[in-house]
């Protein structure tokens, strides 16, 4: 997990927000995406399936680097 980093806005806001969500499925995720594109602002996006969210599947933002995780949230949307 060291090679994965947290923004100060994913610490204290996304997980106050999703006290659900683990750091762990967000690098499950960009390990091992379903897609991944760019985003403005040189940020990407990734998702993934995270079988403890019932199959739901999670999209999490990255910084350019892409190992640095900026958001994250269940994505009811999804289209592949």
């Amino acid at each position: 997990m060291n090679e994965y980093k947290f923004t100060e806005y994913f610490e204290k806001e996304v997980l106050r927000k999703r006290p659900y969500l683990k750091k762990e499925w967000c690098i499950k995720v960009i390990k091992n995406p379903l897609k991944m594109e760019p985003q403005e602002h040189n940020r990407f996006r990734f998702w993934g399936i995270i079988d403890e969210l019932e199959g739901c599947v999670l999209r999490v933002i990255t910084l350019e680097d892409k190992r640095t995780i900026h958001n994250a949230f269940p994505d009811r949307g999804y289209k592949p």
